[in-house]
């Protein structure tokens, strides 16, 4: 060691035993005080404080708890009357909490510092004028002290600070130096709610007006903390305050002055501090009502516009608009009512139901405008919003494990059962023989197609689909060939077109013809419809208009959509997520705002009315045409209100006074080039993937016609945000203070004169079902066996099919019959909510492959029995419903206890496998297909007891749930075959509120374990192959496949012999699920997420973007990567005889 180093060592060694030795003895005077002892603890002080600047050492000596210095100088502090003395002491202590203060602040705190503070303020501001000096010490290290001291508001309250420091802020208005301190320690006061309302009482808002003004260079640091304090106290009761003397006026002046003159932009901090102090005192309604009347919404509109072209400005501009936005004045909808125009009448009403409930309120009471500050909500400002909701919790999750255990109950009787299989009984019989003659063999394949585990009559023919619905009065002669005049260049009549919008059906009500105008000085020309029979096998427009003269809808629709006629081929090329422009929201929402402050520009015309039909519209041409008077069309008004921007209100589910989502509905009369703004007002979820890149659909009847019959997704500027129209909180469930939100989008047409269709997404009428489901039928070999029987009749009078798909078998011998007597069966379902149309072509796509004659399809019949409902929910599909029947309920949560009456498909549907359970037939899948609106990719949920207990804090140790993990054996197999599927979005967990849905309840009365509900996105991927891109039929349809192939891979792990080692492999053990309760950031109510795989600008609702999990090594390479998809017609794997015997 050096001699310095010994030197250096020796002499802070003396210096620690010097300071040691100055507390102890200040500590003697503090226990003897004397008068005669000022001096000596000015000397001892004086030389603490010179030791504690020059040697850190000595500041950690005294700064220890082992050393009693901290008890030692309090201590002093409280006892001396000595000013000298006492400023020496709060030097000290600024010196020790200036430099490493945190840990040494923490000391002080639990010494008990904060309170001797608090005291000398007190004590020292009874007799004015307080020293300067002094009251610059003890205001600076209360800041410090502050910020640390958890308790600090309660006890400055109790000790009487608030109005010292408040008075000496009072008398010292010119006084910056002092201010300055003194506003940084109300401003760590206010940060208590009872310490904010007492200031405020005390004439702290008064105070603070007086310190601000117009725009100023100097001071700006104090004015900084004056508008931070008066930031934290405009609210609650003191925004009353502050309104009432007439503030906020004066804010909106020195807002207006200070953005005037602050033109190189050094002080936004205080500008926006000016905004935040505006935003709270608009939180009531007495402010919004000041702020209107103070022209406020012109003078932020007029600021923020001349801030858009600086980016640095965003902060002002989005404050700007929360203002303005929550200011503007709540209107009602343009509408008589808020109940659907159309109302349907019920078999019964139960008496507390929500049908009950919406029409025996007196008129009008459906419709009031809330304006309550109750339950304000906070405005979110979605420019920059993510699609994830952070550190979300889930508190829906069920915890009573009783509830969570399968219980198996009958609600039906047997005998009352047995009617849904009147000759299934015969089967057993004939299959029992060992031996069969041609004879016999005949019979039993006639026994096999009278097998129908339903509801039907003895008299059913099988060669055609029953039909419940007696035909309608259709005219004999087949609908001639539309004739479209030509002009004598043999070019077609731009006129005519433009009156393609719908096609009238030829019932013999209308008396109306399907021939088109005609043109005297030109030639006649036949319509050339699209020949997408080559293309969709499955379509054919003449039967579709058939089948659409049976369709019964409420409101008696005589046209058919020429989408729905003509028929979508899906497109060959990605259609990839749209990529939103900066700023688009706030431009909209400006542009909103304008209506109020140029309300002379407004045009307000309305142009479409289903409320008042009978009415003549006044037309002179300028404005669009619309129309939604067809199958599954939404659109109940339609108002003009500039030349090309159009307000459009969706009508609610009928029996309903909600459920604004699902739209489809005809534009005409338009002019290509025009940039068309289109405002869906009245859509209630509180966020959309509309922000996140989904695009509207469109289909153009010029593209059709020319050869191009697509749905594309179109629209540019598409964002989704609330607006000024109120919602009744009786459509709220109760909520006050609710609005509506407005999905906004631009669409600039091509053709001239052409007539356009919007979706929500890709439309699957219920006639398309029945369209598609006959020319399924015509697809059936001798090996197929495919029936198609009605489970019910609705309530609107339309039969719900139910489809019976699986093998003949292959011959009389006892190995093919024993394997047809051993198939399990495959329950489907899909459609039960109508605006989850993508439900449908998954469906599609499935029935489509089980009617396939691949070698995998035919061995997947021999497998499996499907029984298949691919539309629960016929009438609501047919009125253009989003998500009830027309009982005014969703059906999906309608299976715990369905009524026959008003829930005919799900009582019948919950029937027939309560039979197939008690006759031993229980399925082994059960699978309901759904869309999802408000995340991304192919997803399942399921049951799962052990994961839902993992996610509460119910005290049940994991050895006392026994569970079969074989539930997650089917999403394992899609993740790995399915371009679209994302096991991580998946969840197994059992939510309260999801108790009486389809999953749950056949998973718990059923005793299905493999219970799913399948949710396909609207939107698109953010994952695997598709990646980037929205989602189209194509996609959906080979989803529909690939969840076919993988029910044939599902037969190796569900083989008696072959279950538990194949799980093991499969599933990597349950230690692995166990593992996933130690994740560490759970930001989703059902889906477990590791932060790191979230992206920048994504979704609402959180899902990871990759599977984590490892490749089974028990599959096949070629389905462990999704980029090398097996095909499904030649997959080497399926295409290898194997059997379950």
């Amino acid at each position: 060691m050096s001699k310095n180093a010994v030197y250096i060592g020796r002499k802070a060694a003396t210096l620690a035993s010097r300071v040691l030795m100055l507390l102890s003895q200040l500590e003697r005077l503090n226990e003897e005080p004397k008068v005669s002892d000022n001096d000596a603890m000015r000397q001892i002080t004086g030389k603490i404080l010179h030791l504690i600047q020059t040697q850190e050492k000595t500041r950690n000596e005294v700064a220890s708890k082992s050393s009693g210095g901290m008890e030692i100088i309090l201590s002093s502090l409280e006892n001396t009357p000595d000013l000298q003395t006492t400023l020496n002491i709060l030097a000290i202590l600024n010196e020790l909490l200036t430099v490493g203060g945190g840990r040494r602040t923490g000391v002080f705190v639990s010494k008990g510092g904060t309170a001797v503070l608090l005291q000398l303020l007190v004590s020292s501001s009874k007799d004015p004028p307080a020293n300067e000096e002094l009251m610059l010490h003890i205001h600076s290290l209360l800041v410090k002290v502050g910020l640390k001291d958890r308790k600090f508001g309660v006890k400055a309250r109790l000790n009487g600070a608030l109005n010292a420091t408040l008075n000496l802020v009072k008398h010292n208005l010119q006084n910056y130096k002092l201010l300055l301190p003194c506003l940084q320690v109300l401003r760590v006061y206010s940060s208590n709610l009872v310490n904010a309302v007492s200031l405020g009482k005390s004439g702290a808002l008064e105070i603070m007006f007086e310190i601000i003004g117009p725009f100023s260079k100097k001071s700006t640091t104090l004015l900084k903390y004056v508008m931070c304090f008066l930031c934290m106290c405009s609210s609650g009761m003191n925004a009353r305050r502050a309104v009432d003397t007439g503030y906020l006026p004066t804010l909106l002046t020195i807002y207006q002055d200070w953005h005037r003159n602050d033109t190189r932009h050094r002080h936004v901090v205080i500008r926006k501090s000016i905004l935040g102090c505006i935003k709270n005192l608009t939180n009531i309604k007495l402010g919004r009502k000041a702020f209107i009347d103070a022209n406020g919404m012109r003078i932020l509109y007029n600021t923020s516009t001349e801030c858009l072209s600086v980016r640095t400005l965003d902060p002002l501009v989005n404050t700007s608009s929360l203002i303005m936005r929550k200011c503007f004045p709540k209107n009602r909808l343009p509408l008589p009512t808020i109940k659907s125009v159309f109302h349907h009448p019920l078999p019964h009403i139960p008496a507390g139901g929500p049908v009950a409930q919406l029409y025996n309120q007196p008129p009008g009471v459906d419709d009031v405008v809330d304006e309550s500050d109750e339950n304000e909500a906070t405005e979110v400002d979605t420019e920059n919003d993510t699609e994830y909701d952070e550190d979300e919790t889930n508190d829906d999750i069920e915890t009573d494990i009783n509830k969570l255990r399968p219980i198996q109950m009958n609600t039906r009787p047997f005998d009352e059962l047995r009617a849904y299989d009147l000759t299934f009984v015969l089967l057993p019989f004939f299959l029992s023989f060992v031996n069969f003659t041609p004879h016999i063999w005949k019979l039993i394949h006639l026994v096999i197609r009278c097998d129908r585990f339903l509801f039907c009559s003895q008299d059913d023919d099988f060669e055609s689909p029953r039909s419940v619905i007696p035909p309608s009065s259709v005219n004999s002669e087949l609908h001639r060939p539309i004739i479209i005049p030509t002009t004598p260049e043999g070019t077609a009549d731009p006129d005519l077109v433009c009156s393609l919008g719908s096609l009238v059906l030829d019932t013999g009500v209308n008396g109306g013809s399907v021939d088109g105008p005609q043109d005297e000085g030109g030639e006649q020309a036949v319509l050339e419809v699209p020949d997408t029979a080559a293309l969709l096998p499955l379509h054919d427009p003449d039967l579709y208009l058939e089948i659409v003269k049976s369709t019964r809808s409420v409101p008696a629709y005589t046209e058919v959509a020429y989408p729905d006629y003509f028929g979508h081929v899906a497109l060959n090329l990605r259609e990839p997520i749209l990529e939103r422009a900066y700023g688009v929201q706030r431009t909209k929402i400006f542009q909103d705002i304008e209506r109020l402050i140029h309300s002379s520009d407004i045009l307000d015309k309305v142009v479409y009315d289903l409320d008042n039909q009978r009415s003549v519209l006044i037309d002179n041409g300028e404005s669009l045409k619309f129309n939604s008077k067809f199958e599954s069309g939404n659109l109940r008004k339609a108002i003009q209100v500039r030349k090309f921007e159009y307000d459009l209100i969706l009508n609610s589910d009928i029996n309903s006074n909600h459920y604004h989502q699902w739209f489809y509905f005809e534009v005409g009369n338009i002019r290509p080039g025009v940039r068309y703004r289109f405002n869906i007002i009245n859509c209630e979820k509180s966020n959309s993937q509309f922000n996140y890149g989904m695009q509207v659909l469109m289909y153009s009847v010029q593209d059709a016609i020319n050869g191009s019959p697509h749905w594309v997704r179109t629209g540019s500027d598409i964002c989704y945000y609330k607006n000024n129209f109120s919602r009744s909180s009786i459509a709220a469930g109760g909520q006050k203070g609710k609005s509506y939100f407005t999905l906004t989008f631009t669409v600039t047409f091509q053709h001239k004169d052409d007539v356009c269709y919007f979706a929500y997404h890709y439309p699957y009428t219920y006639s398309m079902l029945k369209m598609h489901l006959q020319k399924l039928s015509a697809l059936r070999t001798a090996q197929i066996y495919y029936r198609q029987d009605d489970l019910c009749e609705t309530l609107g009078g339309n039969s719900c099919p139910l489809l019976t798909i699986t093998a003949m078998p292959g011959s009389s011998s006892n190995d093919h019959i024993s394997q047809f007597r051993s198939r399990p069966v495959m329950f489907l379902s899909a459609r039960v909510h109508p605006g989850e149309t993508n439900s449908s072509w998954v469906m599609k796509g499935t029935l489509e492959y089980l009617m396939s004659c691949s070698p995998q399809a035919q061995r997947l019949r021999e497998c499996y029995i499907f029984k298949i409902i691919p539309m629960l929910n016929p009438d609501g599909v047919i009125n253009g419903n989003h998500r009830c029947s027309l009982s005014g309920e969703d059906l999906n949560r309608q299976w715990q206890n369905p009524n026959a009456e008003l829930h005919p498909t799900i009582y019948h549907a919950k029937s027939l496998l309560q039979y197939l359970r008690a006759t031993g037939r229980t399925p082994l899948v059960f699978c309901d297909y759904h869309g999802h609106s408000r995340k991304k990719n192919v997803f399942m949920y399921g049951c799962s007891i052990k994961e839902t207990v993992w996610q509460t804090n119910v005290n049940t140790s994991t050895c006392e749930l026994h569970e079969d993990l074989g539930y997650r054996t089917l999403p394992k197999l899609l993740s790995q075959m399915a371009p679209a599927f994302s096991l991580s979005s998946c969840s197994f967990v059992v939510e309260r509120s999801k108790e009486t849905t389809a999953r749950v309840v056949v998973w718990r009365e059923i005793g299905v374990q493999r219970s799913y509900t399948m949710e396909s996105t609207l939107c698109g991927c953010d994952q695997g192959k598709y990646k980037g891109l929205q989602i189209g039929t194509s996609e959906l349809e080979e989803m529909g496949a690939q969840f076919c192939l993988a029910l044939l891979r599902l037969r190796r792990f569900t083989s008696p012999l072959e279950l538990h080692n194949h799980n093991s492999h499969l599933l990597d053990t349950e230690n692995d699920l166990i593992d996933t309760r130690s994740i560490p950031n759970i930001t989703s109510p059902t889906t477990y997420v590791l932060e790191e795989d979230e992206p920048a600008f994504l979704e609402e609702v959180d899902y990871s973007a990759e599977s984590n999990d490892e490749n089974d090594p028990d599959l096949e390479p070629d389905l462990q990567d999704n980029h090398a998809l097996p095909d499904p017609n030649s997959d080497s794997e399926f295409s290898r005889q194997d059997s379950l015997n």
